[in-house]
């Protein structure tokens, strides 16, 4: 019951309810990874379907998300090794030239909800500092944002960097100013145009549910 009541507190955003709900569901003896995967996430599973629909948009999404975060916030020093095995490493930014941060933030959240290790670097982020990060963190994905046409260029740069420096993983890219065929042009492995199709892109892409 309590699990329903986190699912319900996160489509309906209350992340003072989510973080009491979570403690409570921890006093009753549940663990982490199944407060996550059957409160948390479930919760998150039907935002972002309504996402699809546009039952729901963008500022709504971004305050279920931060409710999650309040509930994960909780919930990860309390997750054991054998439950912490992330789905995948994504390293994120928004490139060089934009500091545009909204779409880039909802993406990172949503998978950190779908249980991937997200490191997220900002924005106006030189490649440079992109390809490190990927290798510090043995990412499986890079994904890149832009909302300005002006941050194509820089995209297409960061993305020959990466894959210069031997990345073996999957980039992804989006924001306002992608299409799908520059996406392919510039060498991408994947276009996503809302946060809830990257993480689908992002698990395709990586072969995990």
């Amino acid at each position: 019951m309590v699990l329903k009541k986190i699912s319900e507190a996160i489509i309906e955003p209350d992340p003072e309810l989510v973080e009491s709900l979570v403690k409570e569901a921890l006093a009753k003896g549940l663990k982490p990874k199944d407060i996550i995967d059957n409160g948390l996430i479930a919760g998150m599973d039907v935002v972002g379907a309504r996402f699809k629909k546009d039952e729901v948009f963008i500022p709504e999404v971004l305050m279920s998300a931060r409710a999650m975060h309040a509930g994960l916030e909780i919930l990860k020093p309390l997750l054991t090794e054998a439950d912490e095995k992330a789905k995948g490493v994504l390293v994120i930014a928004t490139v060089k030239g934009d500091v545009h941060d909204i779409g880039k933030n909802l993406v990172a959240m949503m998978f950190e909800g779908a249980g991937f290790k997200v490191v997220d670097l900002g924005v106006d982020v030189p490649k440079e500092r992109i390809v490190e990060a990927a290798k510090a963190n043995s990412a499986q994905l890079v994904g890149l944002s832009t909302l300005l046409t002006t941050g194509l260029e820089s995209m297409k740069e960061t993305i020959k960097a990466v894959r210069g420096a031997g990345f073996k993983g999957k980039v992804i890219v989006g924001g306002a100013a992608v299409t799908e065929h520059e996406a392919s042009a510039m060498g991408a492995d994947g276009f996503a145009e809302n946060a809830n199709l990257a993480v689908d892109k992002g698990k395709e892409l990586l072969h995990v549910k």
